[in-house]
């Protein structure tokens, strides 16, 4: 069983932290705004440092390669959810950001089934960080104001962007490992002795 470090630590946390954001959103109790917001920046804080920490001290692990992804769109899904069930942002704009999600996810599981592992783009972190101040500025102000809408606007199209990113990156990455393989067969073919007649 692999030893639950700090990045792991930081994966759960924002895990559990996960129905703090709902239920703080939900209750309409005093305050609720602010704590939800403050529970939604200190989760998505706790995404940035745990990947920075894990590079940084070559503790990658295949819990966090795995759960730090599902705690990403965990958190991602129920401020969405939340936010269209009180109505402050219309339902098309979550199912568009959730089915992205799902669908890069199905895709990078595609290619890592082929042993193909497809690194973070700019694009991707574009959205991510956009994302942040989307749903923050909707907890907190709500639609409505120009600049919230823009922003929600623009959140959907770099999120659209990347999941296309994401798709041509994958493609190509899985392609040039196809060729890759054939290229070391056919190496390793041409090293062969030739059969005796």
């Amino acid at each position: 069983m692999e030893q639950l470090n700090l990045p792991n630590a930081l994966t759960v946390l924002r895990i559990l932290l996960v129905p703090v954001l709902v239920v703080a959103l939900l209750q309409g109790t005093k305050h609720g705004d602010l704590l939800a917001a403050g529970v939604f920046s200190l989760a998505s804080f706790t995404d940035l440092l745990d990947g920075r920490i894990a590079r940084s001290r070559g503790s990658i692990t295949t819990f966090g390669q795995l759960m730090d992804p599902v705690a990403d769109k965990l958190l991602v899904l129920a401020a969405l959810i939340s936010l269209v069930s009180l109505g402050r942002v219309a339902a098309w704009v979550a199912m568009v950001i959730i089915a992205r999600e799902f669908a890069v996810t199905a895709l990078r599981a595609g290619a890592g089934a082929q042993g193909v592992v497809v690194p973070a783009q700019q694009w991707g972190k574009w959205k991510t960080a956009l994302q942040v101040a989307m749903v923050v500025a909707l907890i907190l102000v709500g639609s409505g104001e120009l600049w919230v809408d823009l922003l929600v606007y623009l959140t959907v199209a770099v999120t659209l962007i990347s999941g296309v990113d994401v798709f041509f990156g994958v493609r190509r990455t899985v392609e040039e490992a196809r060729r890759k393989r054939e290229e070391r067969i056919a190496a390793k073919a041409g090293d062969e002795p030739a059969p005796k007649a």
